[in-house]
């Protein structure tokens, strides 16, 4: 925690320092459940928040999406345009601390990996942002999930059902929290990890 009681995951800085100090932070892969979700929908708009170094915006642009890749560090977003224009894509990357940012506009597909739950900012934000007939797709780290330390995960961490919560539900067809498995190599061993899962549709 920094001096102000502010999680020092949720800053900016903590996350920019971490990209630069790893060349390849991420494995490169898009989330599995994204690429379940998209690939059950007809391309359009889609809005990409805490990107990262865009290996979902851009597996959704190689896919037909018009995408809007959003995050708080710059090293992330450059190594994702530059993966990105290596395979001829166009993709919107735009910097901002989305603790405070407010998307502009409505998308037909708004999407979110394991974004820190936001100081309390909760994600109906998020979810104004999806168009009339389009689709949230939110994937966390459950805090039910321990396969390996991560001290930051019951601060930090939140249910599908706080994501549901969070919706109203006069305004969506559907919506579906779920606890999902994968397996992934951690430390030379695979480990099978839970991830918090919610899946809308707007009316």
């Amino acid at each position: 925690m920094t001096d102000d009681g502010t999680a020092e995951e949720l800053r900016p800085a903590w996350w920019e320092d971490r990209y630069r100090a790893h060349p390849h932070l991420w494995s490169g892969r898009v989330n599995a459940s994204l690429a379940q979700v998209a690939s059950t929908l007809p391309p359009g708009t889609a809005l990409d928040v805490g990107a990262g170094e865009g290996a979902d915006a851009v597996w959704l642009a190689e896919h037909g999406w018009r995408v809007t890749a959003v995050d708080a560090s710059r090293t992330a977003l450059d190594r994702g345009a530059a993966e990105a224009a290596r395979r001829g894509l166009e993709v919107t990357w735009q910097e901002a601390d989305v603790r405070t940012w407010t998307p502009p506009e409505r998308y037909d597909l708004v999407t979110s990996h394991y974004l820190h739950a936001e100081g309390g900012r909760g994600w109906a934000w998020l979810a104004d942002a999806v168009a009339p007939g389009g689709t949230l797709l939110v994937v966390g780290h459950d805090p039910s999930d321990d396969a390996f330390p991560r001290p930051h995960l019951e601060r930090l961490g939140h249910t599908a059902d706080q994501v549901a919560a969070d919706l109203d539900p006069d305004d969506w067809v559907s919506v579906e929290p779920r606890v999902e498995e994968r397996t992934i190599t951690h430390d030379g061993a695979e480990v099978t990890v839970r991830d918090a899962v919610l899946v809308a549709r707007r009316r």
